[in-house]
């Protein structure tokens, strides 16, 4: 019973702390990442601050900062996720080079790929990130993302599957021996 008690009093301190701050973290976040991202961001700033409540100072002042500690790291891991993002688009580009012949092809495909990587969701991008670029087995992409292997490939498939639609929409096919330039990135 004594334990419900604490649990109720953490619960109405947290409800507190999330209508006092809610409105100056939104509009802290929205100025560094505009209103697109920002109620996601700090949706995850309340999400730290749950899981880690105990670690938040109990002055409401002292927590108010923490908050906009915590929205600062969460806006810099989302800048990480998108710079990887970009770089991998890039080097996916890069390394189409070597499926076609001439100069022009190859600039063309770099382009295209890169249109089509942009089109892809981020949980495809990650699927064939992890397998082209990670060198990863179902299985352990499968982990890294918390799924099972099974439904790892059933990801990857679909995630391949878009790319080649995508491709398709940009770009005339351009082969090589048997296989499809899609096909070998991926």
């Amino acid at each position: 019973m004594r334990k419900q008690a604490k649990g109720t009093g953490r619960e109405a301190r947290f409800a507190q702390l999330y209508n006092d701050a809610y409105e100056d973290l939104l509009r802290f976040v929205q100025r560094r990442a505009g209103p697109d991202q920002a109620e996601d961001i700090v949706h995850d700033v309340f999400v730290v601050a749950w899981r880690r409540f105990d670690d938040m100072p109990s002055e409401s002042s002292d927590a108010r900062a923490w908050l906009f500690g915590t929205a600062r790291n969460c806006l810099l891991a989302e800048q990480r996720i998108h710079h990887q993002r970009g770089a991998l688009a890039i080097r996916m580009a890069a390394e189409a080079e070597a499926f076609v012949a001439s100069p022009d092809d190859s600039i063309a495909l770099q382009l295209d790929i890169a249109t089509a990587w942009g089109r892809l969701t981020p949980d495809h991008q990650e699927a064939l990130a992890l397998t082209a670029w990670e060198n990863l087995t179902s299985s352990q992409a499968g982990k890294v993302l918390g799924i099972s292997a099974v439904a790892f490939r059933v990801r990857l498939h679909r995630a391949r599957a878009s790319l080649r639609r995508a491709l398709g929409n940009t770009t005339a096919t351009t082969t090589t021996d048997q296989y499809s330039a899609t096909e070998q990135l991926t």
